[in-house]
């Protein structure tokens, strides 16, 4: 299963389009790309379970992107990231050598960048996820997440690589002399980090951030606070799906195809993947989650009913209309219909 998985997450042409320059992509496409990648084996997940695996995923990467001791390190999250990863499928050559790559690309694109230059994605990342807090037990029994789902700062530990622990003050005159030293006390209990985590591919990332959460075994649960109810309830158009766009769906699907899915064959039954301790907590939660929040799945089913097939493409050939297309913007394809072909 993490072996379609990843080989799905770092498909050549996927990354290329990932790398490409772009803005953002909305809540909705996120949403959708996870999707389909949670389901690119034989691992099924119904509604509940997959809301919840998503409000973990993005609770933790909010929690990592937040607590980074200064921007670069977001760099180190994300290897910390691919090291896990790679300790999943160290016996498969192959899909080792495809998560490599994505190794060299991020170290070749973003190891130049600048302090200001990282500052702007991490506030563009916290920008995207701002509106989001949902309550995580492992946070919340570590007390780095308070009940209304608003993360903790902390205020000891190692200072940033490159800065000195507070508790100095130094003045200096025109000439750029140091004249004056002032000490004062801090609430927190601050320590120099004793080295640097390493960006090469290989080395020790030393920031935690990243890294698995779930160092003991405890149930997780995901609460909505109030908050994002309410921030949820503005967006509920945004999010509602058109219905009457169900038929073109199936219709484009028949044309483009959909993603692969790997079915079991044989005597292989395939398995679904359960994040609750039951099913009556898992049927709880999806009865009490607000509507507004839930992500519809439209299934497409363009392989059946020839009759309403032939019908759409009557329809289409109806709205056809006989003018050249315009020459390709060069930005790429889009992200999801690049995963449809995957």
């Amino acid at each position: 299963v993490m072996n379609d998985i990843i080989t799905t997450m770092f498909n050549k042409k996927f990354m290329e389009e990932l790398f490409k320059p772009q803005e953002l992509y909305s809540k909705k496409a996120l949403r959708t790309v996870y999707d389909r990648l949670a389901h690119a084996s034989i691992m099924r997940l119904n509604q509940a379970s997959m809301d919840k695996l998503y409000d973990l995923m993005t609770m933790a990467f909010k929690y990592q992107v937040l607590l980074c001791p200064r921007p670069k390190d977001i760099l180190l999250v994300t290897f910390n990231h691919l090291d896990a990863i790679k300790d999943f499928i160290h016996d498969s050559p192959g899909i080792l050598n495809q998560v490599d790559e994505t190794f060299r690309q991020l170290i070749e694109t973003y190891s130049c960048l600048s302090a200001g230059e990282f500052q702007l994605i991490r506030q563009t990342l916290l920008i995207f996820f701002q509106d989001m807090h949902i309550r995580v037990s492992i946070f919340l029994k570590d007390k780095v997440q308070n009940s209304n789902g608003r993360f903790v700062l902390p205020i000891s530990g190692p200072v940033p690589w490159g800065t000195e622990v507070p508790g100095l003050i130094r003045t200096f005159n025109r000439n750029g002399d140091e004249v004056k030293r002032t000490e004062f006390i801090t609430d927190g209990n601050y320590v120099t980090p004793q080295r640097e985590g390493s960006f090469d591919l290989y080395g020790d990332r030393v920031l935690k951030l990243g890294t698995n959460m779930y160092s003991v075994s405890r149930p997780v649960e995901t609460h909505m606070s109030a908050s994002s109810k309410n921030l949820a309830s503005h967006a509920k158009d945004n999010i509602a799906p058109n219905p009457l766009a169900k038929e073109e769906l199936n219709f484009l699907a028949r044309l483009l195809g959909g993603l692969e899915i790997k079915k079991p064959g044989g005597s292989e039954t395939g398995f679904r993947l359960n994040l609750f301790t039951t099913d009556e907590e898992e049927e709880h939660a999806a009865l009490t989650r607000p509507e507004e929040l839930s992500y519809k799945v439209i299934n497409i089913e363009a392989t059946q009913e020839p009759g309403r097939r032939a019908e759409l493409s009557r329809i289409l050939g109806e709205l056809e209309v006989a003018e050249p297309r315009p020459a390709s913007s060069g930005k790429g394809e889009d992200l999801l219909a690049l995963m449809d072909g995957l």
